[in-house]
């Protein structure tokens, strides 16, 4: 549209083959008058986009050099499931190296907040909401847990369906979020590795997950030859 092109059909076959609708449909939506300015504009708004993605990647590589030496530990939290490289990166500015400023996991949780409030008078509760706390953090492992419900066969999975059928969504992947915290202190604090409980999800699942991470973390600048143990040890 940007260089001109103007036939619906010809840019419906352009679109997305995830899009949820029919070709005929997309047709329609892209059956219109166009004009100069509005190809400028579209043009215009390309251009941002591909400067601002530009821009994420050289930070992104910034990041990368400046974590370098703490590779070994962002590469077992990508081995949780829902972590990917940006998230692992992101975790590890925020909560340190080693979690030091933690003691314990339960005061990580409150700190980022997503331990659930209980408001209890007369035996009723009048809020289950979470305290306040770090909201970028709490926004980020509240995506990793929907990313982990979704993850096929894995343990994260089945706890987030044991629970959503008594909590609903919403707690569900909350409580998810808060066994991620819990998850991601214990390899921050005393060096642990995640290990898939799961029985059912396969060993070939969880080597392409944790390589398909790897190979988002060698884009990014760091210097990973193989496989760490951390994930052969998943697969035993």
């Amino acid at each position: 549209m940007a260089k001109g092109e103007t036939n619906p059909e010809s840019l419906a076959v352009l679109g997305d083959k995830t899009l949820r609708c029919t070709l005929p449909v997309l047709v329609d939506a892209l059956t219109g008058s166009r004009g100069d300015v509005h190809r400028r504009l579209l043009d215009q708004q390309l251009d941002r986009i591909e400067l601002i993605d530009k821009q994420i990647q050289e930070l992104d590589q910034l990041a990368a050099e400046l974590m370098g030496k703490y590779q070994n530990t962002i590469t077992r939290l990508v081995a949780i499931p829902g972590i990917g490289a940006e998230a692992a990166q992101e975790i590890l500015s925020e909560i340190g190296p080693e979690a030091a400023a933690f003691p314990s996991s339960e005061q990580l949780a409150s700190w980022i907040g997503v331990c659930p409030g209980s408001q209890e008078s007369a035996g009723e509760n009048h809020s289950g909401r979470c305290a306040k706390g770090n909201r970028f953090l709490r926004r980020l492992l509240c995506q990793a847990a929907q990313a982990a419900a979704r993850t096929k066969d894995s343990h994260l999975q089945s706890i987030f369906q044991r629970l959503v059928v008594r909590l609903g969504y919403v707690k569900a992947i909350w409580a998810v979020a808060h066994r991620i915290c819990k998850i991601v202190w214990n390899i921050l604090r005393k060096g642990a590795s995640f290990i898939e409980f799961s029985e059912t999800r396969s060993r070939k699942a969880i080597r392409r997950a944790i390589t398909h991470h790897l190979k988002a973390l060698r884009r990014l600048g760091y210097q990973i030859p193989s496989l760490p143990a951390t994930a052969v040890e998943a697969q035993r």
